[in-house]
């Protein structure tokens, strides 16, 4: 049998060998470093048999920093975690624990609750675990056996995960704690040199709120100590930077229970959300869309066109309604609306592409365990968009939207990165359909020269799409905009445009949000800026400060000044100090500060930059440096 490595050369095992011993073929010093088989862009574990003519990489502790070796790394930490878990509290049921994008978690049903407290003891025990050693053995067995070795140990969780299990039932082994699992794992615990357990959470059982509320360890690990304190020192300024601190700290929004996911915004957070509409509608205006307003509720018919009811009515609101009236649901999406609006007459070509905008209100019912802040919300508003198009007007249009996106992420500092979703299992439509659709947005992405990942599977129910991310000062990953191609609605709503032959054809729709949810996007601003806004979005742009009661006329005539090109302007005459006063404004986080005493004047102001800057300039200075922000 024969394997090929990365650079093409060919290696010869015997049949049955495992990835471990390609390794150990290819070198003692290897084999002892192997954390992972690599092929294809799937992973296998190293004790797994390889195929005839496969493809390996071989993943070493050398690769630290390489998402599929943290993954292992992450994967066999959280086994430790489980066994810690047992060890220390007779009687635990223990669930499920994957690695997760910065770590891992495992969920546990605990007899008696826990707090963050007891993480310290907790993650002393598996510390200990790994000083001990531990090395993972696999074996295979029978849905029977498993079920029966379960039902011994009393662990409900884990029967029924091998009841619902697709496939062969597989077990690793470390020390005495035993679990159901697929694998891949480590083949020892020495390459885990750090570990961290970073906090608790509730948890339905399997994201069910009707089922049981598990407790959920969070946890990171990594291959050196550096990485780990670099990690942290990135999750205490996440924390600083928390947009739930912030919007109170700056007085932009809040949520109450009276209307859970919904935020109530707050007169500065409103001019946040004011620009950001003023941006949405002026770009618009700039790329020819039409600005529409559509209805928040229809009848259960339109969602069954639309294929939302079958495929999304889960997530929808429905309105209890008199018995001789339709059922009616509030919309989740914009889409029915506009499918709706451009067929209330028949079109001609001459007027595609036609775009269609809208900054509406959406209602979809997420679980009340997924709202977090403004970044998941039950109340939404899109900077949504829908271009009708002939079939060769598509490319261009992506074209377009492509370019528009990239306009808007830079504007924010922030990089775009992108992802290609195909079809999924369960969609509207046939196959030759898709591969048309996948073709174009795929065509475009590669003829525009843009790198992206494609993401088997993770298409809408209704056309593949390409998500758009943007990766924050922190250097963390948000997905926000996408770009759609459908050909499966206007179909259903028996959409047309008269074409040059004078014959009806149907046109495609490009579903397009760049920013996403407003919600969700002021929510990450917050984050990306830690409540520093560029002047342009800050709430208030600059405070003048009296320094005593005489100054105030002179202040606020200053204000009023600033105010005629319509800048942000507050007056502070509070009677606190003048430094309490400049702290405070500091913590507001407000661009400029003025301080107006006796030797002030529009010839000779004293200005203060946010982070304690100072400078001494005219009111006309000052306003021609305004200008250029």
């Amino acid at each position: 049998m024969k394997v090929v490595l990365p650079d093409n050369s060919e290696l010869e095992l015997p049949d049955g060998a495992t990835g471990r011993d390609a390794a150990a073929a290819i070198g003692p010093k290897l084999a002892e470093q192997a954390v992972l088989v690599r092929s294809d862009g799937h992973v296998q574990d190293l004790r797994l048999p390889l195929q005839d003519g496969q493809k390996i990489q071989i993943l070493t502790t050398r690769d630290k920093d390489d998402p599929d070796a943290l993954y292992v790394l992450r994967h066999s930490t959280a086994h430790l975690l489980a066994e810690a878990v047992r060890r220390l509290y007779p009687g635990v049921k223990i669930a499920i624990g994957p690695p997760i994008e910065n770590g891992f978690y495992y969920d546990f049903d605990f007899p008696e609750p826990i707090s963050e407290a007891d993480l310290e003891r907790i993650e002393a025990e598996l510390l200990r675990e790994i000083a001990e050693g531990r090395e993972w053995n696999r074996e295979e067995v029978s849905r029977e056996e498993a079920r029966r070795r379960f039902e011994a140990e009393d662990e409900p969780y884990k029967v029924e995960l091998v009841d619902t299990a697709d496939g062969d039932i597989s077990f690793y082994t470390q020390g005495d704690f035993t679990d159901l699992c697929r694998g891949p794992h480590l083949q020892n615990a020495a390459p885990i040199k750090a570990v961290k357990l970073t906090g608790l959470a509730g948890a339905y059982w399997r994201g069910d709120e009707h089922n049981k509320q598990l407790t959920r360890i969070y946890g990171t690990a990594f291959y050196d100590q550096a990485d780990l304190d670099a990690y942290l020192e990135r999750l205490e300024q996440a924390r600083e930077r928390d947009h739930r601190r912030l919007g109170t700290q700056l007085d932009l929004f809040h949520l109450s229970e009276h209307s859970p996911g919904s935020p109530f915004w707050h007169p500065k957070g409103m001019v946040i959300w004011n620009e950001l509409e003023e941006l949405r509608r002026r770009e618009n205006q700039r790329r020819s869309y039409l600005e529409v307003k559509t209805p928040l509720l229809y009848d259960i018919d339109t969602y069954v066109t639309s294929g939302h009811y079958d495929n999304y009515a889960e997530n929808m609101f429905f309105v209890e309604q008199h018995e001789d009236e339709k059922r009616l649901a509030l919309k989740p999406m914009n889409c029915p609306g506009h499918m709706l609006l451009f067929g209330s007459q028949l079109r001609s070509y001459r007027q595609l592409p036609m775009r269609f905008a809208e900054s509406s209100t959406l209602h979809r019912d997420e679980p009340s365990g997924t709202l977090h802040g403004l970044l998941r919300v039950k109340h939404i508003t899109q900077d949504d968009a829908h271009i009708f198009c002939a079939p060769d007007q598509i490319e261009d249009e992506i074209f377009a939207c492509l370019d528009f996106a990239s306009y808007l992420y830079d504007l924010f500092g922030m990089e775009a990165r992108f992802e290609l979703s195909t079809r999924p299992e369960k969609k509207l439509g046939t196959d030759e359909e898709w591969d048309f659709t996948e073709s174009a947005l795929r065509n475009a992405l590669d003829r525009r020269g843009i790198d992206y990942l494609v993401h088997e599977g993770d298409g809408a129910f209704y056309g593949p799409k390409i998500d758009l991310h943007m990766t924050d000062v922190l250097g963390r990953s948000w997905q926000m905009g996408t770009i759609q191609l459908d050909s499966q609605m206007p179909a259903r709503f028996q959409l047309a445009y008269m074409g040059a032959d004078n014959q009806e054809h149907t046109p495609y729709v490009i579903h397009r949000a760049l920013l996403g949810s407003l919600e969700r996007f002021i929510g990450i601003l917050i984050e990306h800026y830690g409540g520093e806004f560029p002047f342009w979005l800050a709430p208030v742009q600059l405070l003048v400060l009296p320094v005593g009661a005489d100054h105030r006329g002179a202040a606020h005539a200053l204000a009023d000044r600033l105010r005629e090109p319509g800048y942000r302007i507050e007056v502070d005459e509070r009677d606190d100090t003048v430094d309490k006063r400049i702290r405070d404004a500091e913590l507001e986080k407000i661009p400029y500060v003025i301080v107006y005493g006796d030797r002030e004047s529009d010839a000779s102001l004293a200005i203060r930059e946010r982070h304690g800057a100072q400078s001494t300039k005219s009111l006309d200075e000052l306003l021609k440096d305004l200008a250029t922000l």
